[in-house]
């Protein structure tokens, strides 16, 4: 049954007109705000313009930077108020001041919004959410109420006002004071779940507050079970330190990184409508900067990638020769034949990289080389002197030539496809991994150059690579003379398109020409790893599933950031939580810590929460477990069917009718390839998503099909499936196997 539109009082409907008033005012200033910006921009267009030529006059420089800080500021404040979304003025504080102001007055009312907003008169018509002045808005409670009489909550639609919420702070409001609702924080969690987060500012409570604004210094942790806010708690903290300390945070950056590529997707309009949009968002497969990947490996192979472990195959690998590499050197140098063996070209490999990294040690690698062939002719070399003999050997066409195919410059992905070749792979793993994980190893990396396509696990290997190969030297190239030059009759065969007006039309037949990765091995090698980027502040939501080459990598990037970090132990798919611990230790280095437990859950109905405990219990009886606070009164329901894939369509087209927001059907790979065809072309209501990409995730209603396998299929297990067992606000089935 579907819920009916719900009737509004009166005297509701008074409360929405006047607040809505005060809305279309805020809107109609913030477009005037918006062309002053537009003004200032198109006159700084105008700045630094000259029809001389010649050499630039100082004052036409001077000109120029004008133009540049101006459109600058003036662009980047007008995207500021033309990309606001929903919920602009979210909340509204009545206080009363213990002495009048200067109009004799006690009582005040602010609002609280996304962006702080004044009318021609400088006088605040919203104050932005995370200033001082907006504080009591989420510290104000019965018992402290901070001079807060009435919290009231707007949700809005766009520019519209259409539904209003108010808390209050004393035990009896005045007698001129109307209070609607029952409670924001209920209403809030009781709405429907939509494609993106929504007012997601305007539900942090107090003991949140408190981690939001908590000193950035050190490492902040926060936890808690599932549906306690901990992600809105982290997003609002990304935008509160920026907001507190604009000059260093937007100066060194802020990384956060979520677990999924879903996770990032859902979220990454949260933190521009709290005001930011200079916070890097990235999930755990695109940390690097030159590599995005979504897909996850078999549990096996994840396991034997996430391990510590896997540093010395990988350290092994890196100090090996490139497959193409010659195995002895000779030529003939000033007249003297030298001949470097295998041995000899290992041992000094062996040597120069125990100091160097191989892409910068070409030059050492060379003087190396030198080394052996001079004690070669030394002996025989008469009155030729060793500056002499090294060089004409740095001249040698034959030791350019030599140099290029034994000391390459060697991308990371290179070498982890090295591994591809069975020989090379036990070489490297002998001593350190069993059999089973040598071949998962392998069968993992074979996917990979089956598919063209790298595992999200796959990434921390390259970034450990990388930082032990160092970054690929690009080599310069020398001027061609006007001799070298040739028209080129068709520059497709060269990869090359050629030059056409703007506008031009691109046809059909033109477009086979344009590059294109040949395979999938070409595929895995696109683009180039770039030097990574250290930030001033890192969070990390879901961190419990992390592994601790995953801790690594993201470390690397933090060594002289502070750290907010987010996570559940009982939702944790990394198994071996003391590895993973220690990892995370050591990318903390010596920090100071501080920690916020957060133990009531918002999101889940106490019904759905209630089954989701009863099973994590069975494996992990000190699961923390919050505190439910909203009943629906309908028990999740379980369902036997024959046909698994069938009776989750069925279950879930059910739910549609029950909710006004989301389903999600969360199913393992087992079921995956036939429900997608199953709900192709169905209601868009209805998502498939696998369990791991519900991270941090929720849904109206979900349909969990198959828990078993779903715990089957994972390193976290059980865990696992608790996730996905508390991503429903209101509704859930479960479909059994029958």
């Amino acid at each position: 049954m579907t819920s009916s539109t719900p009737q509004v009082s009166p005297a509701v409907e008074q409360e929405i007109e006047l607040e809505q008033a005060h809305v279309d005012r805020v809107y109609a200033e913030l477009k005037k705000a918006s062309d002053r910006a537009a003004l200032v921009e198109a006159e700084g267009h105008t700045r630094g313009r000259s029809s001389r030529t010649g050499e630039v006059r100082e004052e036409e420089i001077t000109g120029l930077f004008e133009r540049d800080v101006l459109v600058f500021h003036a662009s980047r404040q007008r995207r500021s108020y033309e990309t606001q979304y929903e919920g602009l003025v979210f909340g509204r504080l009545d206080l009363e001041h213990e002495r009048p102001d200067e109009h004799g007055e006690t009582r005040e009312v602010r609002y609280v919004g996304r962006l702080g907003v004044r009318d021609d008169d400088y006088e605040p018509l919203v104050i932005d959410w995370r200033a001082p002045a907006a504080a009591a808005f989420y510290q104000a409670t019965p018992s402290d109420p901070k001079g807060v009489l009435r919290r009231r909550v707007l949700r809005c639609r766009g520019e519209r006002v259409i539904g209003v919420e108010d808390d209050l702070m004393v035990p009896e409001a005045p007698d001129d004071m109307v209070v609607v609702g029952d409670g924001a924080l209920m209403a809030a969690l009781t709405r429907t779940r939509g494609g993106r987060m929504r007012d997601i500012v305007a539900t942090i409570q107090q003991h949140q507050d408190q981690a939001i604004r908590a000193t950035a210094r050190g490492v902040t942790e926060i936890s808690g079970g599932p549906g306690t806010g901990k992600t809105v708690v982290a997003l609002h903290r990304a935008a509160y330190l920026l907001y507190s300390d604009r000059r260093k945070y937007e100066s060194g950056g802020i990384l956060v990184i979520g677990p999924s590529a879903a996770y990032t997707a859902y979220i990454e309009r949260v933190l521009p409508s709290l005001g930011e949009d200079t916070v890097t968002l990235r999930s755990l497969g695109d940390v690097i900067e030159g590599l995005t990947t979504v897909r996850l490996d078999e549990p096996d192979a994840a396991v034997v990638k996430g391990s510590l472990r896997i540093r010395p195959v990988l350290g092994r690998a890196a100090r090996d020769a490139h497959p193409d590499a010659p195995d002895r050197f000779r030529a003939m140098v000033s007249g003297h034949p030298v001949h470097v063996g295998a041995a000899q070209l290992a041992d000094i490999r062996r040597r120069v990289l125990r100091n160097h990294q191989h892409n910068t040690a070409t030059a050492a690698a060379q003087d190396a080389l030198a080394d052996a062939a001079w004690t070669q002719v030394r002996p025989h070399a008469g009155t030729l002197e060793r500056s002499e003999f090294l060089e004409r050997f740095a001249d040698h066409l034959e030791v350019e030539s030599f140099m290029q195919a034994w000391w390459p410059q060697t991308d990371p992905r290179e070498v982890l496809l090295w591994m591809t070749d069975r020989q090379r792979l036990q070489r490297y793993c002998d001593g350190l991994l069993s059999a089973a994980e040598t071949e998962a190893l392998g069968r993992s990396l074979d996917v990979a150059l089956a598919t063209g396509t790298w595992s999200v696990a796959d990434a921390a290997l390259v970034d450990d690579l990388s930082a032990r190969l160092g970054l690929v030297v690009e080599q310069e190239n020398p001027e061609r003379g006007f001799y070298e030059i040739e028209l080129l009759d068709d520059p497709t065969q060269y990869d090359v398109q050629e030059v056409r007006p703007a506008g031009t039309l691109v046809t059909d037949e033109e477009v086979q020409y344009r590059r294109r990765p040949a395979g999938a091995r070409e595929q895995l090698l696109q683009g180039r790893i770039e030097r990574w980027s250290e930030y001033a502040h890192v969070l990390v939501d879901e961190a419990q599933d992390l592994s601790p080459m995953q801790w690594r990598m993201v470390g690397r990037r933090g060594r002289y950031a502070s750290w907010t970090v987010v996570g559940d132990a009982a939702q944790s798919s990394w198994p071996d939580e003391a590895e993973a611990r220690a990892a995370r230790e050591e990318a903390f280095g010596k920090k100071e810590r501080r920690s916020f437990h957060m133990t009531t859950n918002y999101r889940n109905a106490r019904e759905i929460f209630e089954y989701a405990a009863k099973v994590v219990r069975r494996s992990v009886p000190d699961a923390d477990i919050p505190d439910a606070v909203r009943e629906t009164g309908v028990e999740p329901a379980e369902v036997r069917e024959r046909d698994v894939v069938a009776g989750s369509v069925s279950a879930a087209n059910n739910l549609l009718a029950e909710v006004e927001g989301l389903v999600a059907v969360i199913a393992p790979a087992k079921h995956f390839a036939a429900l997608a065809d199953s709900l192709d072309g169905g209601d868009e209501r209805i998502v498939l998503v696998d369990p791991m990409s519900t991270k941090g995730l929720e849904y109206d209603a979900t349909v969990i099909v198959d828990p078993d396998e779903v715990t089957r299929e994972s390193p976290g297990g059980v865990r696992v499936l608790y996730v996905a067992l508390t991503r429903a606000a209101h509704r859930m089935t479960v479909v059994l196997p029958g």
